[in-house]
């Protein structure tokens, strides 16, 4: 960023938040392919017979391509802007719940997933790069509220989905559920539109000093070492996280607890319902409040903090979580102080990398995710070798040490290489907006 500033036109600021409204509900409205997936597995069984492991393949072939495809994505919607990018996703998302509405085999279920994780992935890379430029001054905020979106989107419509299927069966909540997703992202998309050339808000001396001064393509950021710092701390951050809380359920089986009643704040659930239920609202609400706080203190000091709090909050569970109410309550710490790295992570590498490539940029880093949940499966490696203490241990070094590199080597690294990038603005060919 530039110490001149360029004046933007009247409505830019309330178009700014225009398009982050529309990119939330946009993202609320592709969160029911992964967070509601669960409630049709069964259903799915009872009418075919397929094994559930069968069933879940089509789950992973959703996250696999949701997550590996939006650098490509990202570059489309960097090329091309993320209308035509948002159309092509909405279309997709529709028309793969319509297909699993009619999928009588388990190829026709495959194929369907792909779709739906191609279309979800598009709509995913496009609101958050876009978020990212129209908030320069507020990236973690902007982008956490984009990521609270999916992290907490198919709250409202769970209980609909779930009585749907039981009254009208599974068939029809995918068809009227696929459809209804399908148009409001499509209808959407028509407004969606990135800030001009030129676009630039206030920014105090403190942030513009970490901002980058140049705009780094996708190849150029490949070759900088504090790409490689982040996309391990990423890999690190949602490995540990998912090894702690994807098995929440074998967990408190295991601890004889999952069945018994834990009553807090006037409520009194069994503790893994309780658990799960504390997951997605907290996994929504962290998002934009450590994204806001990182825009007031700094990304890396935010990373330290939140990170340090997931180690120690996993470590704490494997040592108390056998009684029923500290099992709910750490695990809500643990679930806070995870679920952030979805704004934190995005915001950094949009202050770092620049705003104009930013969605392809977010999409490679993004990939880390996947990454991550190649390494989940060990989980059951680990628990069947040392018991679910050196599962807990193991997930609690790695945001442990994500934490230690968040101060001592990344933020260095970022202030030099801020530093160098005021001093020698390298040229950018130009491209289409």
């Amino acid at each position: 960023m530039t110490s001149g500033i360029t004046a933007s036109p009247p409505s830019a600021p309330m178009q700014r938040w225009i398009q982050l409204i529309i990119g939330i509900v946009c993202m609320s409205m592709i969160a029911n392919l992964q967070y509601g997936w669960t409630l049709f597995v069964n259903p799915i069984q009872d009418k075919y017979g397929w094994s559930k492991a069968a069933i879940q393949i089509a789950f992973t072939i959703f996250v696999v391509t949701e997550t590996w495809l939006v650098p490509i994505e990202g570059y489309l919607v960097d090329r091309f802007g993320p209308r035509p990018v948002t159309l092509a996703g909405g279309l997709l998302v529709g028309i793969s719940w319509v297909l699993n509405a009619y999928a009588d085999s388990l190829t026709m279920l495959y194929i369907s997933a792909a779709i739906g994780g191609t279309g979800a992935g598009a709509v995913y890379g496009t609101c958050v790069g876009n978020a990212l430029k129209w908030f320069p001054d507020r990236r973690g905020l902007a982008a956490g509220l984009t990521a609270m979106g999916f992290g907490a989107g198919s709250a409202m419509t769970v209980i609909p989905i779930a009585t749907m299927i039981k009254v009208q069966g599974y068939e029809a909540t995918f068809l009227k559920f696929g459809v209804m997703q399908g148009v409001v992202v499509f209808v959407l998309a028509l407004f969606l539109m990135s800030p001009k050339a030129g676009f630039s808000v206030p920014t105090s001396k403190q942030k513009a000093q970490w901002a980058s001064r140049r705009d780094y393509t996708p190849a150029q950021m490949l070759t900088t070492p504090v790409f490689w710092i982040m996309y391990l701390m990423f890999v690190m951050m949602a490995a540990g996280g998912l090894m702690a809380t994807a098995q929440l359920a074998p967990i408190a089986k295991d601890f004889k607890i999952a069945d018994v009643p834990v009553s807090l704040i006037g409520i009194t659930l069994p503790a893994l319902t309780f658990a799960l239920s504390i997951d997605r609202v907290l996994n929504g609400v962290t998002r934009p409040f450590f994204g806001w706080v990182s825009d007031r203190i700094g990304r890396e000091n935010t990373m330290f903090i939140a990170f340090f709090i997931e180690g120690v909050g996993i470590l704490a569970l494997s040592a108390y979580g056998q009684t029923p109410v500290a099992f709910v309550i750490l695990t809500g710490v643990v679930f806070f102080a995870w679920g952030e790295i979805y704004s934190l992570f995005p915001a950094t590498c949009g202050d770092t990398y620049g705003s104009r490539y930013a969605a392809a940029n977010a999409g490679l880093l993004y990939t880390a995710k996947g990454t991550a949940a190649l390494l989940v499966p060990f989980t059951s490696v680990l628990a069947a070798a040392g018991g679910w203490s050196a599962v807990f241990i193991t997930a609690s070094v790695m945001n442990l040490f994500a934490a230690f590199l968040a101060l001592a080597v990344l933020k260095p690294m970022r202030r030099r290489m801020a530093a160098a990038s005021a001093v020698v603005p390298p040229p950018l060919r130009p491209v289409n907006a």
